[in-house]
Order: C-alpha cells, then sequence, then structure tokens
C-alpha cells in the first residue's frame, strides 16, 4: 500500500522525549512527501476530530521542549469513553466507530501512536478494527512487553537517580533512615536501577514482595556495623508478602483506575 497522509498522537502520561518523536516522525514522512495530521489531545481528538495538518514549520525548533505539542489524554479511552458529551463514568461508551469514522473522513493510510500500556492496549484494539498502526513504546516505567527500553525510562532513572545521591549527605550528618519513593507502577526498573546507581542500600520492588522484619533487621546490622545511616528505595508499586500494595486513590474512567502511592509513608 502507497502511504500517503498519516496521523500522529500522542497519549497517557507526560514524559521527556515526546515532542523529539513527533517532531522526527513529521520530518521524515514529510522528506518522503507524505503528508502528516496531528491529532491532539491522545485518542480524544480521533473521536472529537480534532486533527490539523502539521508542516515542517510546525515541528521546528521543538526538539528540546518538554511536553507535547500535541496534547495527551490518559482518560479517553474510545472503547470505554467517559467524557461528555458522548459518555460518563457512569455510562461509558463504545465510540471507536466514531474515531474510525474520522481517520476515514480524513483519508488517512495510516497511525502512529505514541504511548504506553493503555494506549499500546487501545492500539492493539484498532488494528483488530483494520487501523493500519505503528506504536512508538514510550513509559517512563519501562514496563512493555518485548521492548528493550522504553523513551522516557533514561531521564526518569537519571532524575531518580540524582534525589538518591543528593540525599546522601543528610542522611549520613543526620543518622537518618531515608526512604525514597519512586515511580514505576507495577515495574520495578526505576527503582532497581536508580538504587544501584544512587547507592541504596535496600531496594524494595514489585516484583519481590518485602518483609518488614527483614528491613528492620538488615538496618539494624548495618547500624551495628558502624553504619549510621540507611538508604531505602521504594517502588510504588512494591508489595508485601501478603500481596497488599499502597494505593492513593482511584480514578474511575481511566484504563487503569488504581493510582498508586504512599509506599515510603507507609
Amino acid at each position: 500500500m502507497t502511504i500517503k497522509r498519516i496521523g500522529i498522537l500522542t497519549a497517557g502520561g507526560d514524559c521527556p522525549g515526546l515532542n523529539a518523536v513527533v517532531r522526527a516522525v513529521s520530518k521524515n514522512a514529510l522528506g518522503k512527501g507524505i503528508e502528516v495530521y496531528g491529532i491532539r489531545n491522545g485518542f480524544d481528538g480521533l473521536v472529537r476530530n480534532d486533527i490539523f495538518k502539521i508542516t515542517n514549520e510546525t515541528v521546528s525548533g521543538i526538539l528540546t521542549l518538554g511536553g507535547t505539542i500535541l496534547g495527551t489524554s490518559n482518560i479517553a479511552n474510545p472503547f470505554k469513553y467517559t467524557l461528555a458529551p458522548f459518555g460518563s463514568v457512569q455510562e461509558p461508551k463504545d465510540v471507536s466507530g466514531v474515531a474510525l469514522h474520522n481517520f476515514k473522513e480524513h483519508e488517512l493510510d495510516a497511525l502512529i501512536t505514541i504511548g504506553g500500556d493503555g494506549t499500546l492496549h487501545m492500539s492493539q484494539q484498532f488494528v483488530e478494527l483494520g487501523l493500519p498502526i505503528v506504536a512508538v513504546p514510550k513509559t517512563i516505567d519501562n514496563d512493555l512487553c518485548a521492548t528493550d527500553q522504553t523513551f522516557g525510562f533514561d531521564s526518569a532513572l537519571m532524575i531518580a537517580t540524582e534525589a538518591i545521591d543528593r540525599l546522601h549527605t543528610t542522611a549520613q550528618s543526620h543518622h537518618r533512615v531515608m526512604i525514597v519513593e519512586t515511580m514505576g507502577r507495577y515495574a520495578g526498573w526505576i527503582a532497581l536501577r536508580s538504587a544501584l546507581a544512587g547507592g541504596g542500600d535496600i531496594v524494595l520492588i514489585p516484583e519481590i514482595p518485602y518483609n518488614d522484619d527483614v528491613i528492620v533487621n538488615y538496618i539494624l546490622k548495618r547500624k551495628s556495623s558502624g553504619k549510621t545511616f540507611s538508604i531505602v528505595v521504594a517502588a510504588e508499586g512494591a508489595k508485601n508478602e501478603a500481596g497488599e500494595v499502597a494505593v492513593a486513590r482511584k480514578v474511575e474512567g481511566s484504563t487503569d483506575t488504581i493510582r498508586l502511592g504512599g509506599i515510603a509513608y507507609k
């Protein structure tokens, strides 16, 4: 099939590098004579027909900008749409047909979706409906199957490592046990690698259930050996041996209603 016109969207959580991907895809396509159309606010723009033409001028100078010029949404699921006027949290609607209609109305030949677990799951559902999609793996959590490393992970790892590194002097000066809570949802990549790189003494990750007594005993062992401080790095999705996780809140209508958080306080 000859590709003449493509659409591009960013969905899910924000992370560094989104604009770089938008620019790379757009410039590459435009250089080959392919028209590029931006879809605002993820799949929501495909439902609401909020689509605009991208030119070289549109993506000029966005390489180093944070965020995404296309906007994003992590609650606009066309298969369980909860936003007015089409649906609600109480009565989610399947408006995937509307999205497909708008895709065809703009005579798009393919769609580039940039996102994480939820975005790629929705992309797969659209592929099963016959929509040609190239999905770009994005998420700081680095939790996508068949992906070595997602973009967004490296910068998140750098920030977490720097935070742990900076805490060492305070922890040592005040003889404290300090706990750093990292993001990552149900994957421990950020916590594990930042703890290794930043010098964490204990790391809790979702993949290995933790035991309170083991943590306490290890800290006391460090203290008895002359170590007057300890740094614990806890992934937000870390769970104890009973399988309990710390839930900050629930967001109805989202592809994943649970918002993790509070493991450090716990």
